[in-house]
């Protein structure tokens, strides 16, 4: 068999070029992702987290590991329920985990290797969470570095959005490039498996399990969707004019400070063009002119709008509605 990068770099290609997956499921009997995916979560402190079996990373072996390659090869593998834990937060409530067990991790980072490899190159350059050099900072950084002249801003918080998954939404996004039935019935067994809670066993009837090692990349798989409906729909919609009609007060300054010229007057010519820096070129009032910017950390989004404050106001409600459309055509489809 191919080694690890080998088939990891023919996925990105694939990628790249929008290609669709037809034999994704059977990369799953290559030891050599294994290893890969074995050295990556083996130093993680959570690696020695026991999920419901009570195993962790220090009772594998090769055995083992070829034993769930051969469960996987004849389609016996079973994702066993996530033990339910719970963690305080700093705000007094408590935080949602979910622990799988180490053959779960196991073969979870080898599907998540997968469909990193695959999805990565198609990702929208305004989705920085849960992706390999991008994160929180590099979201402040743009914020920082290309959005000046905000005049409003729309932050949204995704509440829920690990638990609240559709699973049938999910599975469809992802028949739509992967055209691999064995593969797209492991992840929906994946997502279905249930959770252990006081040693009680609970079906799972939405979401994937927070603290789970392929959640994060199916999120993102899912809320590309608004990223895509963001860059496709909202800001072509939302975009109007070249530029700014000038602004009065910015051109009477000009003016003034080239009479001040004339006259000989340095100091109120410097008086005044200290007074312009405060004042923008463009009109920021100017309902022919307006633009709208977007970027999203994991399930945190926020838009930033440059328009006429009149036509801002009703914008939160447009936006809701736009995305409420969009969530029951996807129920629809799916």
């Amino acid at each position: 068999m191919q080694n690890a990068e080998t088939v990891l770099n023919v996925l990105r290609e694939r990628g790249r070029r929008g290609l669709p997956c037809t034999e994704l499921y059977r990369q799953l009997f290559n030891p050599s992702l294994f290893e890969l995916a074995h050295g990556r979560i083996y130093a993680n402190q959570g690696a020695m987290t026991p999920g419901a079996d009570g195993e962790t990373a220090d009772g594998m072996s090769a055995a083992k590991t070829g034993r769930i390659i051969d469960a996987l090869r004849h389609e016996r593998y079973r994702f066993q329920p996530v033990k339910r834990v719970y963690i305080p937060k700093k705000n007094g409530k408590q935080r949602l985990l979910g622990l799988p067990s180490w053959p779960d991790k196991l073969v979870g980072e080898v599907i998540r290797l997968l469909l990193e490899a695959y999805y990565e190159p198609q990702f929208s350059g305004r989705s920085h969470g849960f992706r390999h050099g991008l994160g929180c900072h590099t979201a402040l950084r743009e914020v920082e570095d290309v959005w000046s002249g905000a005049t409003w801003f729309t932050e949204g918080d995704i509440s829920d959005c690990f638990g609240s998954l559709d699973h049938e939404i999910m599975v469809s996004i992802l028949a739509e490039k992967i055209r691999d039935n064995r593969f797209l019935r492991l992840i929906r067994q994946m997502l279905k498996a249930g959770y252990l809670e006081d040693w009680t066993w609970h079906a799972t009837h939405s979401g994937a399990p927070q603290g789970g090692i392929i959640s994060p990349i199916l999120s993102n798989i899912y809320l590309d969707r608004l990223d895509k409906f963001a860059e496709t729909v909202l800001i072509p919609e939302y975009t109007r004019g070249i530029k700014r009609v000038a602004n009065p007060e910015y051109a009477r300054l000009t003016r003034a400070i080239s009479d001040a010229w004339r006259r000989g007057d340095r100091a109120a010519a410097r008086r005044l063009r200290t007074q312009r820096r405060g004042i923008p070129r463009g009109d920021p009032g100017d309902p022919g002119y307006r633009r709208l910017r977007y970027i999203r950390y994991a399930d945190l989004c926020r838009a930033r709008h440059k328009s006429a404050y009149a036509e801002v106001r009703v914008m939160p409600r447009w936006l809701a509605d736009r995305l409420a459309s969009v969530a029951e055509a996807g129920s629809g489809s799916a």
